[in-house]
């Protein structure tokens, strides 16, 4: 008879115990991870999330002056409660940057999702039945300053980290989640500070933050515009300088009368019609869904030839003018300074233009574009700051690109529209390092802002039911880029 692994060998049966012993483990943590990550429970999901998003926004972070360490010290005590570690960045004490890192096995790069803890400045006044950090819930939205800029995508990205760190969720690549201060024009303190400091705790393949995400239209959806590139913000002044004098003699030196002239001559003007990868690609999936009238304008519009495309770009200055301003750099004059009594002219008058550069505008160029245009040596033509968001893209052909595709037409049943911003916000910092950032959001609805209600807007709300889609959805994506396969 065969003996026994005992009496054969007597290291043998420690041996086989010890790879049962493993077996056995391994068995379990498989198990415990399998029911970990049962099915989640999305409906205690939503009622924390409106918890978190309430207290959020009911924190005054309005920059100026930010304060968003107030909404850090939120974060910090939910993080705490779920023994989740966290890194607290800062070049200023009162404005604080958190991150967040949910490890994974180190397969695949990291990948960042950003929200930004600051608003913009809000007139009470305009605030009529629902304060702007009230968190009212009312008719189905959620009232408030920084709904939808940018406390939407804020919570979406805690709850990510909480239900990953809750389950012990397997991933290929590491999470890592960026509460970022100063987005609302103080980059030096947020992005900026963070990528020239600290960029080490935020690298990553991939970036989602702000920026785009579906219509809704009479309540059905749309398309979804999701952002992969965006203009870059950078004001100009023109300044009329002359002899100042008595208002009752007419001068042709006024200076007043000087500015107005060069104003109305760069309204006039139009720059160059530019299209990119992403504004090619926008236009075409356009023209497949548009009546014919409107997809012939979209395809003209992506004519070399000036003849077809022009006639299309003025139409969309007049009726579709985000349109015209994906196409080109924009000139808006917004600030006029001039005089100060009503019978003295002034030696000097100024307009401040918001100038929104197309990323493939040579900057080293524009400003004696805008010389020649004006045509007045007594005018004078600078910038008002230095670059602060440069321009840059984010590619289509991207394993997180054809997932936020997939992903949007499993939630919300549209096609995505690549999309170049005409606005701007920190991707373009995070790109300026090399990581592709596209920008999504919660569905908003085509109305809102005619009501007066939106990003930036009088009042601000979000539908509290696209509030808890979007954190499903978001979820869903990361997953879908970071889960082993």
């Amino acid at each position: 008879m065969e003996p026994v692994p005992s009496e054969r060998d007597p290291d043998a049966l420690e041996c086989g115990m010890k790879r049962i012993v493993l077996l056995a483990v391994g068995f379990a943590v498989v198990a415990a991870n399998a029911a970990a990550q049962g099915p989640v429970d999305w409906k205690a999901v939503e009622a924390e999330t409106l918890r978190h998003f309430q207290a959020l926004v009911r924190l005054d972070t309005t920059n100026p002056p930010g304060n968003e360490t107030r909404a850090v010290e939120y974060l910090k005590q939910v993080l705490d409660k779920e023994g989740i570690p966290y890194q607290v960045f800062s070049g200023d004490a009162s404005r604080a940057n958190l991150v967040v890192r949910i490890k994974g096995n180190g397969t695949k790069r990291p990948i960042l999702v950003m929200g930004h803890t600051d608003e913009v400045s809000i007139d009470p006044k305009k605030w009529i039945d629902h304060g702007p950090f009230s968190a009212d819930v009312a008719g189905g939205f959620v009232y408030g300053r920084g709904t939808v800029d940018d406390k939407d995508n804020l919570v979406a990205s805690l709850m990510l980290v909480l239900m990953l760190k809750r389950a012990n969720t397997p991933l290929d690549r590491d999470v890592i989640f960026l509460a970022e201060s100063g987005e609302e024009g103080s980059p030096e303190v947020g992005a900026q500070y963070m990528i020239d400091q600290h960029f080490d705790a935020i690298d990553a393949e991939y970036c989602l933050a702000e920026g785009g995400g579906p219509g809704r239209l009479a309540g059905q959806y749309t398309r979804a515009s999701i952002s992969t590139t965006e203009k870059e913000p950078r004001a100009v002044e023109i300044i009329a300088h002359g002899p100042a004098g008595h208002g009752s003699v007419p001068r042709q030196s006024n200076v007043v009368a000087h500015l107005t002239k060069s104003i109305a001559k760069i309204v006039d003007w139009t720059p160059q019609l530019r299209i990119n990868e992403t504004t090619g690609s926008y236009f075409r999936k356009l023209a497949a869904t548009a009546p014919s009238d409107q997809a012939k304008r979209y395809r003209d519009v992506l004519s070399p030839d000036p003849k077809v495309s022009k006639p299309a770009a003025d139409w969309m200055l007049e009726n579709e003018p985000e349109h015209w301003s994906m196409l080109h750099t924009s000139l808006v004059p917004t600030i006029l300074t001039a005089g100060y009594r009503y019978n003295v002219i002034p030696s000097e008058a100024k307009a401040t233009l918001d100038v929104r550069l197309h990323p493939d505008e040579d900057q080293s160029m524009f400003l004696d574009q805008i010389r020649a245009v004006i045509n007045d040596p007594t005018v004078e033509v600078r910038w008002a700051r230095d670059r602060y968001r440069p321009a840059g893209a984010s590619r289509l052909n991207t394993e997180l690109f054809t997932a936020i595709e997939a992903e949007t037409k499993k939630h919300y049943g549209v096609d995505v529209l690549p999309t170049m911003s005409t606005g701007a916000s920190d991707k373009a910092q995070i790109r300026s390092k090399g990581v592709q950032c596209y920008g999504i959001g919660p569905a908003l609805d085509y109305e809102d802002g005619a009501r007066g209600y939106g990003a930036h807007s009088d009042q601000e709300r979000i539908l509290e039911s696209e509030l808890h889609k979007f954190v499903r959805f978001q979820y869903d994506l990361v997953m879908d880029v970071s889960r082993p396969k």
